[in-house]
């Protein structure tokens, strides 16, 4: 009585076809690698950079809060100076910022494309050494 014919007849079209049922699946699974997963891998990428770049002299940030100046750079670890004459060893990987860099130094002598002999560079170390012991001397 209270049912109308017409539901009655629509039970057979209720099939949907497989991609009509997986659309809203993929709709949501795309916006969640654009909103979430792609801007996560960039800013790891990011900071991966960021350590990697870490040299001696920088002045960082640790994830523990601690804030120091590097002063030797090891393959996973770090010697910070957080006071004076306070060295502690952190993990590369526990540095959550890099507060100021520090720049490359450069060199005085201009870089040639040829290659010095052995013998070259012996005779500069030993001038080397010889202004050394005058200066001391």
């Amino acid at each position: 009585m209270f049912i109308s014919d017409a539901f009655a007849q629509t039970a057979g079209a209720a099939e949907a076809s497989v991609f009509q049922m997986f659309l809203p699946l993929i709709l949501i699974f795309a916006v969640f690698y654009f909103l979430l997963i792609r801007p996560q891998q960039k800013k790891m990428k990011e900071h991966n950079a960021m350590l990697d770049a870490i040299r001696r002299g920088d002045r960082i940030v640790t994830g523990g809060g601690i804030v120091g100046t590097v002063a030797r750079v090891n393959d996973n670890e770090l010697l910070v100076d957080i006071f004076q004459d306070v060295r502690v060893t952190v993990m590369r990987g526990t540095v959550a910022d890099v507060l100021s860099k520090t720049e490359p130094v450069a060199s005085d002598k201009p870089e040639t494309t040829e290659r010095e002999s052995p013998d070259e560079k012996a005779g500069e170390k030993r001038g080397r050494k010889r202004g050394r012991s005058r200066k001391n001397g």
